[in-house]
């Protein structure tokens, strides 16, 4: 199963370092977010990713167009006048990344689409390139084969809100909606599983994911919510930023379960 991972916008509330590169490529412990989230997915057996590039996406591709060299040891032999490389050893991901310049100002939803064609016919997880968590991406998949729906987003409980959801007790997300000031209901995390249908719901690159998808499948009773109880946190700020880097620095980050 393929991880669409949405990577494109420009970040602007954490002007400090999205000025240089994009939100996603933004290091904390000396790795892009990025990297974190794709370390998640590979910890579950998921190692090939779609990334939707878009601000400045030539960072994206020239950092991992630079991935190899950078994490194995090399001799450089110039003795026989050319330029010859022998690797000794390697240190990289058992990883398959396409990353696909999905436009400067798309929305979410028209990123989505925009990548229908390296998906293919079958069903993908997609999160966002700014957000870490320890889901068990492996009970995620299993929760949305098991009720058949067309899509599954990942919902937790806090205070900071994102798109509200009012979710059913049966788990089915009743209704979809954007947050309020006032808000304390669970928010939707992202980490979602999608069936191929779901590009047959977004109109094309103004299609914002989050309002006309989402509601449309929340009415007709096709999005599911995958209650987390356990710990995710978005990187919307320099302060979150920076707790997330403390977690690293501490041997305490939740999302970290790779050696």
């Amino acid at each position: 199963m393929k991880v669409v991972l949405l990577a494109g916008g420009f970040g602007t509330r954490i002007s400090e370092e999205s000025q240089f590169k994009p939100k996603p490529m933004i290091e904390i412990g000396g790795k892009p977010i990025l990297w974190h989230i794709m370390k998640e997915y590979s910890y579950y057996g998921f190692d090939e990713f779609i990334i939707c590039a878009g601000y400045k996406q030539y960072v994206i591709k020239e950092w991992f167009a630079d991935y190899f060299l950078h994490n194995s040891d090399i001799t450089f032999d110039f003795t026989k006048g050319t330029n010859d490389m022998i690797i000794h050893e390697q240190h990289c991901e058992p990883w398959k990344v396409t990353v696909v310049d999905t436009g400067l100002n798309t929305m979410t939803g028209g990123r989505i689409k925009r990548i229908q064609k390296y998906v293919g016919d079958e069903p993908f997880l997609m999160t966002y390139g700014d957000g870490v968590c320890d889901v068990d991406m492996n009970k995620l998949v299993e929760f949305h084969k098991e009720h058949g729906k067309i899509a599954t987003l990942t919902a937790v409980m806090l205070e900071q809100q994102k798109g509200v959801l009012d979710i059913g007790g049966d788990n089915a997300v009743k209704s979809f909606r954007e947050k309020s000031h006032t808000d304390g209901a669970p928010i939707n995390a992202g980490y979602m599983v999608l069936n191929p249908e779901i590009f047959d719901y977004i109109d094309g690159d103004d299609t914002v994911f989050e309002r006309e998808p989402l509601e449309r499948l929340a009415k007709e009773g096709q999005l599911m919510s995958y209650m987390h109880k356990g710990f995710w946190q978005c990187m919307d700020t320099k302060r979150e930023m920076d707790m997330l880097e403390k977690y690293l620095a501490t041997g305490t980050a939740p999302w970290k379960k790779w050696d």
